[in-house]
């Protein structure tokens, strides 16, 4: 029996939870970032905003110029990390085997639970009527016999499509496609294969696997069988989180200081919220910095007491930030923050609060108000509040 596998990715998540508290931003050009004040970045734009060349990553002064009238939301990492939650639990009710990938897609393992539907079409139909009925978003959906297929499947279909690659199709359905589209080719990947006349997926997979393992080592025995629709993986449930990160690549390389600064506040925002939400803690930070000749750095400290405190982390990993750009000074095209060595929130009690455990209570705070009000509801002043 071939197995059916879903992938399932919101369209223009933050976008999406914006728009569902707040319908009149319907049909209208909108981009969720960093806060302006501070040159921060695109973190989502409609389909209507994406029209004028937004996308994830510019910054929001090019935003603005490429289109003026596009209303500007300040990101609310509480809401969406809350509407991913509802996301999640909704995939359950269909299958108990899924798999996030983020906050808001996932892989979802349907074999033999498409029974009572009649076919996979119908029971990805009705996820997608339980997602639009009680989040207000649109989904789009691929459907195949293995995870990579059914990934790029979802990402052609996108927006609130649904794509679905029948049994023994999936190489001539990936045949066409640039290399670019796979799953684990990135730009030095693509680059290595066109250097060998490579540009399309049917050439990847009729390529003998020797001769791509060559040059790509394992890498490249994994990306000929994806080209060829194999992947044996299973769709597995998170263990328990031992890192959490994010990262952005810019649209183009960057030597721009305060963008890099605005950039960096804008991922430590959302991996602080995480650690919140999931009441996670976090002794060690860590910086990834990906030059324009792709030479890849990373920097780390350890806390003295382990935090998931917006300033902290954000004032540790600006540090990490100062001293690379002390010692190497040229243009970026990555920045990344990761936490690691995770515990939960028990920890040594005080008399008094010490000011971390204040700004922590505060940050707690502040995403409440948020999540229920809107990220325009209260704002951080530049000064630190104890």
């Amino acid at each position: 029996m071939a197995r059916c596998i879903f992938h399932i990715d919101l369209d223009a998540f933050f976008v999406s939870v914006e728009q569902s508290f707040n319908p009149k931003l319907r049909e209208k050009p909108v981009i969720v970032g960093g806060d302006p004040e501070r040159r921060g970045v695109v973190a989502s734009a409609s389909y209507e905003a994406r029209s004028f060349g937004i996308h994830a990553g510019m910054p929001l002064s090019k935003a603005h110029r490429l289109c003026p009238q596009a209303i500007l939301i300040q990101a609310n990492f509480p809401r969406y990390t809350e509407a991913s939650l509802k996301f999640m639990k909704i995939l359950a009710d269909f299958s108990p085997c899924i798999e996030p990938l983020g906050i808001d897609e996932a892989y979802l393992d349907v074999t033999g639970y498409e029974e009572p539907y009649a076919s996979p079409w119908k029971l990805a139909l009705a996820i997608k009527k339980r997602i639009s009925k009680e989040l207000e978003f649109t989904a789009s959906i691929g459907i195949a016999t293995c995870k990579v297929v059914a990934k790029v499947a979802s990402d052609l279909c996108k927006p609130n499509g649904l794509l679905e690659i029948t049994p023994g199709e999936e190489r001539h359905f990936l045949s066409p496609l640039p290399v670019a589209k796979l799953p684990g080719v990135g730009k030095k990947t693509e680059q290595v294969l066109k250097e060998m006349g490579i540009s399309r997926l049917g050439e990847l997979a009729s390529l003998p696997l020797d001769t791509i393992k060559k040059r790509l080592g394992k890498s490249g025995t994994v990306i000929h069988g994806y080209a060829n629709g194999i992947d044996d993986r299973k769709v597995e449930a998170p263990s328990e989180p031992k890192s959490i990160n994010n990262q952005t690549t810019f649209a183009r390389d960057t030597s721009d200081r305060h963008f890099l600064e605005a950039s960096l506040h804008h991922l430590c925002e959302q991996v602080s919220a995480e650690l919140r939400y999931l009441n996670k803690q976090a002794r060690c930070i860590t910086l990834k910095l990906r030059y324009a000749d792709f030479k890849t750095i990373t920097r780390q400290v350890t806390l003295q007491e382990a935090s998931n405190v917006n300033q902290v982390i954000f004032t540790t990993a600006l540090q990490l930030l100062s001293q690379a750009l002390g010692q190497e000074e040229k243009p970026m095209r990555l920045i990344g923050i990761k936490v690691s060595s995770l515990s939960g929130e028990e920890k040594q009690l005080y008399m008094f609060d010490t000011k971390n455990e204040k700004l922590e209570h505060l940050d707690k705070a502040i995403d409440q108000i948020r999540r229920r009000y809107g990220s325009a509801a209260i704002k951080k002043g530049k000064g630190i509040l104890i």
